[in-house]
């Protein structure tokens, strides 16, 4: 018998594993379905991977299962993967197998769940979702989701879809959707709305509108989510509305909280809120019980004692010290009233023994609450790790608890008891305060016992009896915790008291579990209960009981619908209105088809986006109305020139147009409601008497320009659609006709990418061939010139279209017209002709047409008087006897021209120019130099390489459209200025215009034969006057300027030299990013190719940098100034520069600058991070060999009061500062030089210079940003003193650089005891003096945000009574 039974299970796993193999073989069909019933489940997709045998009918089956879906409430039809889909509806009876069907093996499968007969999709309910699904509801703790860490977000299942949410619990509950992390919320008021007793005291409590807003009232927003969870038909719903009542903003959902801080606050400030209400004793009555703290001699039986209330008993898991967890709660009841013996050291002085006595001390319980809340005090502290830890350990809780035992009125018969305190007393709180949660009450009138009416002794003693005999509990929620001390997640076990079932209240999610789910919540393991047992136990358990009297005398039941009173029936009912215009809004919302519309408006001739929301149902006529309102075109044009057309606006691309479909629902001709569309639609307009072209699908657009040789321009593009199989020849004709040339002579060029310029000069070619696709850009000329006869690359044409492609638009600032600079560039227009301002050169570039000078004739005449003016300046400085040659090179040296031919004695001009403005108004020349580092004054951004220029392309210029035609210098429309300056070696080369030189790696200006860059390139330049937008500065003049890209920075700023007035290296480039952010351009080898259209550029006069050069911007560090950073000047380092030698260059500035008179040995430079002074800077440093540079650097200059200390790099510098405790001040910094990072020489410099002992030193390392504020009141507990180290450079003090902060103090030296007026008194002090610094009062790590209640909904009004 057992050998058939073996036999046969044998061949049963056989069998399947037969299937298994055959299905292994058999081809899998991937089928992608996407729900568009629904606009909120559109983006779901579910996927199927069957086998190819699978029949069509189990496919429907599938889906419904997998949707959550009544199967044959549904239809599939076939789509694209384009989200388009085709009408073609599968058969849902269909026995055939999906590949039969069309289905295709190997390849996605994409299809549409759509409405059948215009009717939603039935939900499935959840009890006939099948055993996974039932499984998944009575899983009570929380439910499984992808990349989510405690609460932070919603617990969501693999099954969940919007659908559900829709739809009511089968339990006949509803859940609360999580904001964020408010679970802790959502258990509490789970767990208030199913208590009998509070639901029904809070529906009889009315509000007055006339008496506060309904948006800030507590009680009305917890009586309208207690209707809704009462009568709502959804699964699950919002708690915003109460949480914006608390005046909570979006942040607090993002506060996780314990539930029962929360709820003692919520009490609080419902109390406060029912105030002279039938109500306003509703919390005492239901949770608060009395307690007696009492203190006994032991020797005369004198008793000391008060009454305390309490809203719950916090029980503790362990002992404090114990490392075994109480078993069950009754034992941590009992513990909890166990008194402890005061003796010894803690002997209590008796007021009847007038001395020290030993006594026993403890808590009595006096009256217990209708409502008992017991709260496990599962978080704890470990002193071991100094973090928070969470105790898992196993506790049991019965179901019904017996309270009786708990009561002792042996203390009621005794005599002795004479002493008593209120609970209003002035130590209230101190009874076991760190055990309890204690709410006290200040009109408590009675001293001692339960509340008896009677003062006789014996009546009150058998009422104590009666009572102790009927304080039987019953459970009926237990608030569960998930997770550890750091975060978690919290729900909610409730028991109804209609059906005496259990639920599981999670979030959204409720289900119904059995006594043998609420014995998994007592958490702990199998094991035994040892000291590491807590940490290899579930993190899932009870964390707070609620158990309530069971006395069938005032046990209540829910009020039936009937019973509810007036004011609560007309909130049901207004409940159920709005729930049903939501109902027929989502309706709406899901027949809604919303899609991006464009508009070209005809007036402004700019491109319109907004969203077109339109019904499916509504007619494409009706849309077009629509439409028409959105783009606000009723001023502009009549309705009946505009209609709608399906657009791609990725390619600028009218697919088709919808001619006889105006009756046309917008539904169909859209593909249905979808949440995402693969394509647009454009408001198309025309003039009256134009008529609409019809756009055809397989049509391509192609945007053509008209080129003129004889102007140089490209004329706005004209649309013309086509066909990928037109030949070359076809497409010129049908050219022809738009344009009105002729085609025998055209020549068409398509711009395929950027700068990819392609002839189509094969007349039989396609133009699919050619490449064309969905939208296209092409270029045609007409003219019979000899230009046709040239290679492409070497014609006019191609020359023109080039440049077109490569000439971007440019906002140029030039400099304010100050004394400084006015000085500087008078003495350049002197020399270059009298050119009284921008708007005069421009003309006098210009000039009439007939006497137009030429670009070579205005550079030769500038750069031949800079020469004579050059030559006059060195002739008088050799009149003068200065013999000194300037060891700076021009950047006018040795330039080969013919145009420009430059004595190499320009520098020295060009440095007394420079040297001349700087005196002659410093405050203006610094205040200019300064307006862009103050506003990158942020390390953060000074460190960003100050020229952000590359060779790599931008974004904007593929496929760059020009909309206005560009004319090169013919001298007809504009002021402009075009380079065809060529040397003399390149006039025998051949013409071309893309002959930019490569990057040779330096940054000068010229190379190395002194050639100027922009001799060696063509590039084109046009400059002309901007007017300014208002605000940006009276007489500041702009320049609009269009230039090719590839021009290098150095030629782009020789062809600024004469609108600028100086020559291009007296002057600087800052490129104007967001926020106005400035960069100076120094790379002049670099091209413009990362700029783009509209970008903005500020010139400013001053010297540019040379190769090897660096901008540094200094600061003066004054240790003990309120303010210890303070920006001194712009200077400029190189490359190989000592430090002594840039500390003589920094002295003429900083005496002419500045006003500091210094020499060389009276200050030293080191490093600056940030506002942190670093490593000091010997003189003897090189830099970029010992130090490292980089632009826009930053360095503090520290001018010393005697002779610089620091000799060599071995030795470390450190700044000193004395705390003084008893005087409660700090002494200003001293510098301390050590010789080594020892920790003992450390103490004898400090004893050296404070007269400390060496062994009374105590030091700690300062924290935050130098000066490293902190307050006096916290800087003996907050700092890490005396670390038990050896050297500096070690954990935890990790002391490396020069700069460090240390604190010192004497160890001997007692904190002074202040007042509490002096107190706080320094404290505002303090206070004050921190926020002037920008520091932070404290330094303690981030504490948790406190759980408030404010009570009239306004944040910034504490009321809360914490």
């Amino acid at each position: 018998m057992l050998w058939r039974c073996r036999q046969s299970i044998f061949d049963e796993m056989k069998k399947k594993f037969s299937q298994i193999e055959s299905a292994a073989d058999e081809p899998r069909v991937l089928c992608i379905i996407q729900d568009t019933t629904n606009s909120k489940t559109v983006n779901e997709r579910i996927t199927l991977n069957l086998p190819a045998s699978t029949p069509v009918k189990r496919l429907f089956e599938d889906v419904a299962s997998k949707v959550g879906y009544v199967n044959g409430t549904f239809d599939l039809i076939w789509g694209n993967g384009a989200n388009v889909a085709d009408t073609t509806l599968l058969n849902q009876s269909s026995d055939k197998s999906v590949v039969d069907s069309g289905f295709e093996p190997g390849k996605k499968n994409f299809l549409h769940l759509t409405d059948k007969d215009g009717e939603q999709p039935q939900v499935v309910l959840e009890e006939s979702s099948g055993e996974h699904d039932r499984n998944q509801d009575r899983f009570i703790g929380p439910l499984p989701r992808e990349g989510s860490v405690g609460c932070s977000n919603d617990y969501v299942s693999q099954n969940y879809s919007y659908s559900s949410v829709l739809s009511k619990s089968e339990t006949g509950y509803v859940g609360l959707v999580n904001q964020a992390m408010t679970c802790y919320l959502n258990s509490l008021l789970q767990t208030l709305f199913m208590t009998p007793e509070f639901r029904n005291a809070l529906y009889k409590w009315e509000f007055e509108e006339s008496e506060e807003d309904p948006v800030t009232s507590i009680p009305f927003q917890l009586q309208r989510l207690f209707v809704l969870l009462q009568t709502s038909k959804k699964r699950a719903i919002e708690t915003t509305d109460v949480t914006r009542s608390f005046g909570w903003d979006s942040s607090e959902a993002w506060q996780q909280h314990d539930v029962q801080e929360l709820c003692r606050v919520m009490f609080d400030a419902l109390e406060q809120k029912w105030k002279q209400t039938e109500q306003a004793d509703l919390i005492n009555q239901l949770y608060q019980g009395k307690l007696k703290d009492y203190v006994r001699c032991l020797e005369c039986g004198y008793e000391s004692w008060r009454i305390d209330t309490y809203l719950d008993i916090p029980l503790v898991i362990r002992p404090y010290g114990s490392n075994q967890a109480f078993a069950s709660v009754e034992e941590a009841l009992h513990a909890f009233i166990q008194p402890e013996i005061l003796d010894g050291p803690n002997q209590y002085f008796c007021e009847r023994c007038k001395k020290k006595c030993d006594a026993r001390k403890g808590l009595r319980f006096l009256h217990f609450p209708y409502l008992l809340t017991l709260q496990l005090k599962r978080f704890d502290f470990d002193y071991t790790t100094m973090h928070r830890i969470k105790l898992n350990d196993r506790m049991t809780f019965p179901e019904e608890l017996d309270m009786g035992s708990f009561i002792d009125i042996e203390d009621e018969k005794s005599p002795q008891t004479e002493s008593c305190t209120d609970s209003g007393a002035e130590n209230e709180g101190s009874c076991h305060s760190d055990q309890m949660s204690n709410d006290f009450s200040n009109d408590d009138g009675v001293d001692e016992g339960i509340c008896l009416e009677s003062n006789s002794t014996a009546e009150r003693i058998s009422k104590i009896g009666n009572e102790k005999n009927s304080l039987l509990y019953e459970l009926f929620s237990v608030m569960v915790h998930s997770g550890s001390a750091a975060g978690g997640h919290y729900y909610a076990c409730i028991k109804s008291f209609n059906d005496d079932q259990w639920y599981s209240f999670n979030d959204q999610h409720v289900s119904k579990i059995t006594h043998e789910d609420i014995k998994k919540t007592y958490g702990g393991t199998s094991g035994s209960r040892g000291y590491y047992s807590s940490a290899f136990a579930s993190s899932t358990n009870a964390y707070m009981l609620i158990y309530r009297l069971k006395d069938p005398t005032r046990n209540a039941k829910f009020l039936e619908v009937n019973d509810y009173p007036d004011h609560i029936k007309r909130l049901v009912q207004k409940e159920k209105e709005l729930e049903e215009q939501e109902k027929r809004q989502r309706e709406i919302e899901r027949n809604t088809c919303k899609i991006k519309l464009f508009c070209m408006h005809p007036m402004k001739q700019i491109m319109m986006e907004n969203k077109l929301e339109v019904h499916k149902d509504k007619t494409l006529k009706e849309a077009v109305g629509i439409a028409y309102k959105i783009m606000d075109l009723e001023e502009a044009i009549p309705l009946d020139c505009c209609r709608l057309v399906k657009y791609d606006e990725f390619h600028d691309y009218l697919e088709r147009s919808y001619e006889g479909e105006e009756d046309t629902p917008m539904g169909i001709l859209l593909g249905g409601v979808k949440s995402t569309y693969m394509f647009d639609l454009l408001l198309e307009t025309r003039r009256p008497e134009q008529a609409f072209q019809c756009y055809k699908p397989g049509e391509v657009m192609v945007k053509v320009h008209v080129v003129d040789l004889k102007q140089e321009t490209v004329a706005p593009p004209v649309s013309v659609r086509a066909y990928l199989n037109q030949t070359v020849t076809e497409f010129k004709y049908l050219i022809s006709k738009a344009v009105h040339l002729p085609a025998e002579t055209m020549r068409v060029v398509l711009e395929r990418c950027y700068n990819d310029l392609r002839l189509l000069n094969v007349a039989n070619k396609t133009l699919k061939a050619e490449g064309f696709f969905r939208s296209n850009k092409v270029f045609i000329e007409s003219s019979d010139s000899q230009d046709r006869q040239l290679a492409f690359t070497d014609s006019h044409l191609w020359k023109i279209l080039d440049r077109h492609a490569n000439t971007i638009r440019l906002y140029v600032s030039l400099p304010e017209q100050s004394p400084g600079s006015h000085f500087r560039r008078t003495v350049f227009q002197k020399a270059s002709g009298d050119s009284s301002n921008v708007d005069e050169l421009c003309h006098r570039v210009k000039g009439p047409l007939g006497n137009m000078k030429s670009v070579e004739a205005i550079l030769e005449e500038s750069t031949e008087k800079l020469k004579t003016l050059s030559l006059q300046q060195q002739q008088q400085d050799v009149d003068n006897g200065d013999s000194s040659k300037s060891t700076e090179a021009s950047d006018f040296e040795n330039i080969e021209s013919p145009s420009n031919e430059v004595d190499s004695s320009a520098s020295a001009e060009n440095r007394d120019l420079e040297n001349q403005i700087q005196v002659s108004d410093p405050e203006n020349f610094q205040s200019e130099e300064r307006s862009d580092s103050e506003v990158n004054n942020d390390r953060s951004t000074s460190s960003v390489d100050s020229d952000i220029l590359s060779s790599s392309h931008s974004s904007d210029t593929l496929c760059n459209v020009d909309n206005a035609p560009i004319p090169l210098a013919n001298g007809l429309d504009s002021h402009s200025i075009t380079s065809s300056r060529r040397s003399k070696a390149n006039e025998g080369k051949k013409e071309t215009w893309d002959t930019a030189e490569e990057d040779s790696g330096t940054d000068s200006e010229y190379d190395e034969s002194g050639k100027s860059r922009g001799e060696t390139q063509y590039m084109y330049f046009k400059a002309e006057p901007h007017v300014a937008e208002e605000g940006s500065g009276d007489g500041q003049k702009w320049l609009l300027i269009h230039v090719d890209k590839r021009i290098t920075l150095s030629a782009f700023k020789q062809h600024l030299e004469p609108f600028v007035g100086v020559p291009s290296s007296q002057f600087k480039v800052f490129r104007v990013y967001a926020s106005n952010q400035e960069f100076e351009s120094v790379r002049l080898n670099e091209t413009l190719s990362s700029f783009s259209d509209d970008n903005k550029i500020t010139i400013r006069l001053g010297r540019a940098l040379k190769k090897g050069e660096y901008r540094v911007k200094v600061y003066q560090l004054l240790v003990n100034d309120p303010e210890p950073c303070k920006f001194l000047l712009d200077s400029v380092f190189a490359k190989g520069m000592t430090v002594r030698q840039s500390k003589e260059e920094l002295l003429p500035q900083l005496r002419e600058q500045c006003g500091l008179d210094l020499t060389v040995d009276r200050f030293r430079l080191r490093k600056k991070t940030w506002k942190n002074p670093g490593t000091v800077f010997l003189d003897y440093h090189v830099y970029e060999e010992d130090i490292n540079i980089s632009s826009n650097w930053e360095v503090f200059l520290e001018i010393l009061d005697g002779a610089e200390k620091m000799k060599s790099m071995s030795q470390l510098a450190v700044l000193s500062r004395r705390w003084r405790p008893s005087e409660m001040k700090l002494d200003p910094f001293q510098e301390v030089v050590l010789e080594s990072s020892s920790v003992d020489e450390l103490r004898e410099k400090l004893s050296e210079i404070s007269g400390i002992l060496v062994e009374n030193i105590e030091f700690a390392k300062g924290r935050g940003t130098f000066p490293c504020e902190i307050s006096v009141l916290e800087i003996h507990q907050d700092l890490d003193w005396n670390p038990k180290v050896s050297t500096l450079n070690v954990w935890p003090l990790y002391i490396c650089d020069d700069g460090a902060v240390i604190f010192y103090r004497d160890k001997m030296e007692e904190v002074v005891e202040l007042t509490e007026e002096q107190r706080s008194e320094l404290m505002k002090k303090e206070s004050s003096r921190l926020q002037k610094t920008g520091h932070r009062v404290t330094y303690s790590p981030r504490k948790e945000k406190a759980l408030k209640i404010y009570l009239d909904g306004a944040p910034n009004k504490d009321l809360t009574q914490d």
